[in-house]
């Protein structure tokens, strides 16, 4: 059962539902979902993710499924983590586990939705994240929204016998200007 916590133009972001477990534990374990957020070398079983899921809810962290508006289909997750209340800054993370899911434009729009969230209404002035060179998609998508580079650690992480940089972003709240959660009230 999933709750329209954040609404945007195509999907919404939902609590995440432990009962999604196998789904979670099947993205989990494909390479072409995890090779780009790290997780590879991690075998999942469906106990482990069921307690990720079931911590999520007790976590100062924001994790929320992402799931089409059309259809209630879930297709991911995402989140802020590592909240910090006195710097005000937050690090972003979103993984889309449907493969035939990707490179439609949620990935903008889920971003924009926790953006929107974290700027105005957890007061959070820095959102930042980590994404690997590779990632090229990812990156066109961060920039799209208005996320900057601001360092590299160069070959730094190992994916697949080779070693890659990983690029931090981030983003100011005086740089998003953006309104994008549709079911404000004021």
């Amino acid at each position: 059962m999933y709750f329209r916590k954040l609404v945007g133009k195509h999907i919404y972001l939902s609590p995440v539902c432990v009962e999604d477990v196998e789904k979670y534990t099947k993205w989990m374990n494909d390479f072409e979902a995890t090779d780009y957020i790290g997780q590879s070398t991690n075998i999942y079983t469906i106990e482990k993710e069921r307690k990720f899921l079931e911590n999520c809810s007790e976590k100062e962290d924001v994790t929320l499924g992402i799931v089409k508006l059309d259809n209630d289909k879930l297709i991911g997750n995402c989140g802020l983590h590592g909240i910090n209340t006195v710097a005000r800054n937050a690090t972003l993370g979103i993984f889309i586990g449907e493969k035939e899911e990707r490179s439609k434009g949620y990935g903008v729009e889920v971003i924009k939705l926790l953006l929107d969230y974290g700027f105005n209404y957890l007061n959070l002035h820095e959102i930042n994240l980590d994404v690997y060179s590779f990632n090229e998609r990812a990156i066109r998508c961060y920039e799209k929204v208005g996320f900057k580079e601001y360092g590299r650690r160069r070959e730094c992480v190992y994916v697949n016998g080779k070693y890659y940089d990983v690029i931090s972003m981030d983003i100011l709240k005086s740089e998003f200007k953006e309104n994008y959660i549709k079911n404000k009230n004021i």
